[in-house]
C-alpha cells in the first residue's frame, strides 16, 4: 500500500498522515513534493526557457510580446544587479543589514508589473522588485537600511506603502485598507481597485495573517494574498510549518487558492493579472503562492550553510528565473547579444549610481526623527522635540550637526 503523504499531500493523492510521528516514506513523500512544486504547479515558462500552453492563463498575456518580454527581463536583471550591489555595501559597513532577493525577481517583477495605478501594494521588508515597478526610487529604499529613514517615498503617489518589519503584520494593514476601497464602492467593473500583500511562507504561521484572512474573506475584499514560498523562513523549511501546501490554505476560509511558478516570470504576471480583476470584479479575496526559492540568506545577519544543503542550492540555480527568459528570448530570436550586453550596461551604471548616493548620502539633522510622525504636529511633540535638540546641545561637538 502506498505510503500517505505527510507534509504535502497534493489533491487526490490521499489525506494526510493521521499518526503522530511520521513515517521515513511519508517525509520523503513529502520532500518531494515541496521541491517538485506539485501537480497544480501553474507554468507559462520552464526551466529551460520553454513556453507552456494555458487554456486559462495565456489570455492574460496576450498582450506580452517578444518587446513587453525584454522588458521584463531588463526589470528583472536591473533590480538583481542593485541587490548584489547593496548586499556588497552591507558588508562594506555601508548599510545597517540587507535584505536579499536573489532568486526571487520573477515573482516581484511579474506581480508588480500586472498592478494598476489605482492599486495598493502592502509590502514586507524583501519586496525591492516591487518597489522598482512601482516607480519608487530605490535610493530611498537603501536610506532605509542604512538608517536614515523609515521610507522616503509618498506611499499614496506610488500605490507602495512603507515596509514592514514585523512579520506578518502588514496583511491586517492591507486587509483594512481593501475592505476600506470595498465600503467606499470601489470594486465592481473593470475600472476597478484593487490590493496585493506580500508575505512570506514563515509569516504564514503567525497569526496575524490568519486574522487578514479572515476579515478579508468576511468582507469580500478586493486583497490578493501573494505568499512567496522561498522555502527557508529563516532557518525552518516550510514542511516543518505546514502539512498541506500553502495555496490549499485559502479553502479554510472559503476563497480560491493557486500555486504558480515563483520563478517563471511571465506565469506570475498572468496569475497575478487574473487574481487582481476576480478582486476588482468582488470576487476576492484570492491568495497566491509563488513557488520560488531564496538563493541567499535571510538576511545579512544570516549563514544559510548553517541549516540547509549546498545541493539544494545547486538545484535551484537551474531554475534560475532569468535565465529562463534570457534561453526563451534567444531561442526565438527575439532578442541579440547586443541586447543582453546592453541590459549588463545599464544594470551596472543602475548599481554604481545606487553605490555612489549610498557612500554620499548625507547625515540626516536629529530632529528627523520627528518629522512625519503626524499630519500635523501636536504640542506634546513639540516639547519632546524642544527637549531631544537641548539634550543633543549638551554633547561636545553638538555644533558641527
Amino acid at each position: 500500500m502506498p505510503s500517505e503523504h505527510w507534509t504535502h499531500p497534493e489533491p487526490g493523492d490521499g489525506p494526510a498522515a493521521v499518526a503522530a510521528q511520521p513515517s521515513p516514506e511519508q517525509v520523503i513523500a513529502g520532500l518531494r513534493a515541496t521541491s517538485e512544486g506539485g501537480a497544480e504547479l501553474t507554468q507559462l515558462l520552464t526551466p529551460e526557457g520553454e513556453r507552456v500552453a494555458s487554456p486559462q492563463f495565456d489570455r492574460y498575456v496576450d498582450d506580452i510580446d517578444a518587446e513587453a518580454l525584454k522588458g521584463l527581463y531588463r526589470d528583472m536583471v536591473l533590480v538583481r544587479r542593485a541587490d548584489r550591489e547593496a548586499n556588497a555595501m552591507q558588508r562594506q559597513g555601508q548599510l545597517g543589514i540587507w535584505v536579499p532577493l536573489l532568486g526571487q525577481e520573477a515573482a516581484q517583477i511579474g506581480s508588480g508589473r500586472a498592478l494598476r495605478k489605482g492599486d495598493m501594494a502592502f509590502p514586507s521588508y524583501r519586496e525591492h522588485g516591487v518597489a522598482y515597478t512601482r516607480g519608487v526610487d530605490l535610493k530611498e529604499v537603501l536610506g532605509i537600511f542604512r538608517c536614515t529613514d523609515h521610507s522616503g517615498w509618498d506611499y499614496k503617489a506610488h500605490g507602495f506603502h512603507p515596509y514592514t518589519i514585523v512579520i506578518g503584520n502588514q496583511v491586517l494593514n492591507a486587509a483594512g485598507y481593501a475592505m476600506g476601497q470595498k465600503f467606499e464602492g470601489k470594486v465592481g467593473d473593470d475600472d476597478s481597485e484593487a490590493t496585493i500583500c506580500y508575505f512570506g511562507d514563515g509569516a504564514t504561521s503567525q497569526g496575524d495573517v490568519h486574522e487578514g484572512f479572515v476579515w478579508a474573506a468576511v468582507y469580500d475584499a478586493p486583497l490578493v494574498f501573494f505568499c512567496q514560498n522561498n522555502q527557508w523562513a529563516i532557518s525552518e523549511p516550510t514542511e516543518r510549518q505546514s502539512r498541506l501546501p500553502l495555496y490549499q490554505r485559502a479553502r479554510g476560509y472559503g476563497f480560491p487558492g493557486i500555486r504558480v511558478d515563483g520563478n517563471d516570470v511571465l506565469a506570475c504576471l498572468a496569475v497575478s493579472r487574473w487574481a487582481l480583476e476576480e478582486c476588482r470584479h468582488g470576487n476576492g479575496p484570492v491568495l497566491i503562492e509563488a513557488f520560488t526559492y531564496r538563493m541567499d540568506a535571510h538576511t545579512t545577519t544570516d549563514d544559510p550553510t548553517r541549516y540547509r544543503l549546498s545541493d539544494e542550492l545547486e538545484e535551484w540555480k537551474l531554475k534560475d528565473p532569468i535565465e529562463r527568459v534570457r534561453a526563451y528570448l534567444a531561442r526565438g530570436g527575439g532578442a541579440d547579444q547586443a541586447f543582453f550586453d546592453q541590459v549588463q550596461a545599464d544594470s551596472d551604471a543602475f548599481a554604481a549610481e545606487l553605490r555612489d548616493y549610498c557612500f554620499n548620502m548625507p547625515e540626516p539633522p536629529p530632529d528627523r526623527i520627528f518629522s512625519n510622525v503626524y499630519a500635523e504636529s501636536t504640542p506634546l511633540l513639540d516639547k519632546q522635540r524642544e527637549e531631544f535638540l537641548s539634550y543633543m546641545d549638551g554633547f561636545v561637538g553638538a555644533g558641527e550637526h
